[in-house]
């Protein structure tokens, strides 16, 4: 039961029908999509869905399949069942190219039948179509549509008489246009040319009695007429009787073929009624590829649970644009059945009721919706919908009467089986009597177990919602620091209409909003506040949250790095330990050899002073061998002056040997200058230098480290600035900085990362107290920024 007449054009679906008509390419595609109805039965929407979602695997896999020439023969079928009438070779063709779209059909499913059975079922169909008749219309029409000269022997020896006949009438018509071309006779510009059929020769007019012949038209001008030589008239009359012999053999052979196809045309009706589905179901393929829609789930049990759902119109709509839409999210089943959306004028509630509609009722259609592929939904047997103004001047109905008349049908009819959407649910007379009755008659629906979206304005039914089973809230999230809508539906809580927020924004006076806060009434105000400044903390933790799970994702990967990194060390270390006691075994052998060997020739030779001599050179050789390479490199000496430091000194820092200029003296401590680096150090960490010393010992750092240390202190800033960073970004920047400072000795460091809502202080005071450098952190003076700024003291 579907509610009211109108109810596919309040939900845009002739919208969809003339999509589909546009990817059809036939008119019996079309004619099909004028079928399309709203459908409860599992089993035929299941097939309906099966169809076309095989149609777009075959469209993805990019697999070739006929995809023209799906003609409507039944007028020529109609036409052909008369005894005696005959197709022409026009219309013979368009059946030639039907069949042949047929047959690629046939050969398809033949092939990759199993891949795709519910398609392969529509078969039945056309399973006893003698395809013999199509070889028959193949040796009688060519490509072109034409009757081909080997359809019959008469017909070939008539068309080889026709040939002959022109060939020796067009040497006549040459010679006789010379010869009068030669006597002056045409005009200087003029042609051999046809009138009436017959090849003629144009003629001054004033020449006409001197050349034999019969005229058959004249210029406009009257100047010229065209002439067809009295040689030529015979060959003429000899032609035009062979082509109207040429013409009653093709009737004749026109009229045996019609009676060839005539037994078959039961079965050809049931062709084109293939043709016509299968350019149907494939306009469904290629509408479901542009919209981005798949199959959901369909199970028994009254659900819909829905993710990622678009509405097709807007989303091309918007993709026209440039934009994107928004996806929803739904989840209607057990005790949450009707929907009680809330929230701003402009929030998307509209949107979100008819985006359900209108894919609940695709889907029943057997259209695939845009939804994720796991998504879930059941069949209704009733469908309702009260959208828009329906005021009627015929029967004197206003606006509100004629929402009455539709809850009053809602009321009287809904069941279980019932889907029903009512938009802005309540409005249209005085607020306090509408709410009371809206209040009634949704109780009544959820009563009888009734499915469903609604969308209102009024607070008693956001709280009817929060205490009923069977009811839900529903809120679409708004952005209550910029005042815009984020589209985005939240279920189980109710949403502020923020009015009294966007009239502050829009600049309506304060004291005309102090008087509709008092109108309002206190605990109205602030219930909506309450209600405002939760959905202003659900957007903090969700971006908290979001955060977090990017830093549990990033420290996954580094984890997973770093274990992976470790078991190619290991892996490593072991390799290479055991190739050194290979290797030193194998030395080790080698020497004690060679001195076994030193000692027996020793002996052998008696101890003789040169013998022995020689051998004691060849064994120090040996040892210079296998003696192992030097890696280390000696440190170039630098030279420490003593005395006592003194203001304008050049000094070096003992712990990670950056060289410095002493600018100021305390009593335990030293302010230096690291180019334009200054920091104060304790005395007992420096050492004077050597003028001389200073270019020699930044050359040997940087030859030892790699980089310069002088020219990291002079590039690095005692304070960091995290103000505008995000979470994930804090993270890294933090651990930089810590460890710069630690590693160049610079103990004092200062952390600027604003007051705000405190959450950028609270994250990286967290990531500091997990920092082994750290020893202290604390607040800033009031007067240099407070709690906006952490000081931290390392170790």
């Amino acid at each position: 039961m579907l509610y009211p007449d109108n109810l596919e054009q309040k939900i845009n679906f002739q919208k969809i029908k003339d999509l589909l008509k546009e990817e059809c390419t036939s008119a019996l595609g079309m004619d099909y999509v004028d079928k399309v109805s709203f459908s409860s039965d599992p089993r035929l929407v299941q097939k309906l869905l099966d169809q076309t979602d095989e149609f777009l695997q075959i469209l993805i896999s990019g697999e070739h399949f006929p995809s023209s020439n799906f003609t409507n023969l039944n007028p020529f079928l109609e036409k052909a069942k008369l005894e005696g009438a005959f197709l022409d070779q026009e219309e013979f063709h368009e059946i030639k190219l039907s069949l042949q779209t047929l047959q690629g059909c046939l050969r398809f499913f033949a092939k990759n039948g199993e891949s795709y059975p519910a398609l392969s079922q529509l078969l039945g169909l056309v399973i006893d179509l003698d395809m013999g008749l199509l070889k028959a219309i193949e040796l009688i029409i060519d490509e072109k549509g034409k009757i081909r000269s080997t359809a019959s022997k008469e017909l070939q020896l008539i068309r080889n008489q026709i040939l002959y006949e022109e060939g020796r009438l067009r040497k006549v018509m040459d010679r006789v246009f010379k010869e009068a071309r030669a006597k002056g006779l045409t005009p200087e510009d003029a042609a051999i040319t046809i009138r009436s059929g017959r090849l003629v020769i144009p003629v001054a007019a004033e020449n006409k009695r001197k050349l034999r012949g019969f005229i058959h038209d004249e210029s406009a001008t009257g100047q010229t007429v065209y002439m067809e030589p009295e040689e030529a008239l015979d060959i003429n009359n000899e032609i035009r009787d062979l082509e109207y012999m040429e013409r009653r053999e093709i009737i004749k052979i026109l009229i045996q073929l019609t009676d060839r196809l005539r037994p078959s045309i039961p079965l050809l009706r049931k062709a084109t009624n293939f043709l016509g589905l299968i350019d149907f179901i494939r306009a469904k393929a290629k509408f479901a590829q542009k919209t981005g829609s798949v199959k959901p789930v369909l199970v028994r049990e009254r659900v819909i649970s829905w993710t990622q759902a678009r509405h097709p119109l807007l989303e091309l709509a918007l993709k026209a644009q440039g934009k994107k839409v928004v996806p929803l999210s739904i989840e209607l089943g057990g005790q949450h059945r009707l929907l009680v959306i809330s929230g701003p004028n402009a929030g998307g509630k509209s949107v979100t009721l008819k985006t359900v509609a209108l894919l609940q009722y695709m889907l029943q259609s057997g259209l695939l919706i845009p939804v994720h592929p796991d998504s879930k939904s059941s069949l209704f047997d009733h469908f309702f919908i009260d959208i828009g103004d329906e005021q009627n001047l015929e029967n004197d109905l206003s606006t509100y009467s004629s929402h009455l008349m539709s809850m009053k049908y809602f009321t009287q009819f809904a069941n279980k089986k019932t889907l029903l959407f009512i938009d802005e649910f309540g409005t249209g007379t005085e607020p306090q009597f509408g709410g009371a009755i809206a209040e009634s008659i949704l109780l009544s629906l959820n009563k009888a177990g009734a499915f469903g979206v609604v969308t209102t304005h009024y607070g008693n039914l956001k709280q009817v919602a929060s205490k009923n089973q069977g009811l839900v809230n529903g809120a679409m999230r708004y952005d209550v620091e910029k005042l815009e809508p984020l589209y985005q539906l939240e279920i189980g809580k109710p949403g502020s209409s923020f009015a009294l927020e966007i009239a502050s924004k829009i600049g309506v006076a304060r004291e005309i909003l102090d008087y509709a806060k008092a109108q309002i009434g206190e605990d109205r105000v602030r219930y909506d506040r309450l209600l405002t400044k939760l959905e202003n903390e659900k957007n903090q933790y969700a971006e908290l949250l979001q955060e977090v799970k990017q830093k549990e994702k990033l420290l996954k990967t580094r984890l997973t790095e770093y274990n992976e990194l470790k078991e190619t060390i290991d892996q490593t270390k072991k390799r290479y330990i055991q190739e050194a006691k290979l290797e030193a075994k194998r030395i080790l052998d080698e020497t004690n050899k060679k001195i076994e060997k030193t000692i027996r020739e020793i002996r052998e030779g008696k101890a003789e002073k040169e013998k022995t001599l020689q051998l004691r050179k060849e064994l120090e050789t040996f040892k210079q061998e296998i003696k192992p390479e030097k890696t280390t490199l000696k440190d170039p000496e630098v030279k420490v002056l003593g005395g006592k430091i003194e203001v304008g000194d050049w000094v070096r820092l003992k712990d990670n040997g950056a060289i410095a200029q002493v600018l100021q003296l305390k009593a335990k401590e030293a302010d230096i200058s690291i180019g334009e680096l200054k920091s104060t150090v304790k005395l007992t960490r420096l050492e004077k230098i050597s003028n001389t010393q200073i270019k020699r010992e930044q050359k040997s750092a940087n030859s030892r480290t790699g980089f310069s240390t002088t020219q990291k202190m002079m590039d690095f800033s005692p304070n960091l600035d995290l103000r505008g960073k995000r979470g994930e970004e804090i993270l890294p920047l933090v651990q930089n900085f810590i460890d710069d400072g630690n590693m160049l000795g610079v103990k004092d460091l200062r952390i600027v990362h604003g007051k705000g809502d405190g959450i950028l202080r609270e994250i990286t005071r967290n990531l500091l107290r997990t920092m082994a450098p750290v020893r202290k952190m604390e607040d800033e003076h009031a007067d240099r920024g407070g709690a906006g700024v952490t000081l931290v003291t390392l170790k």
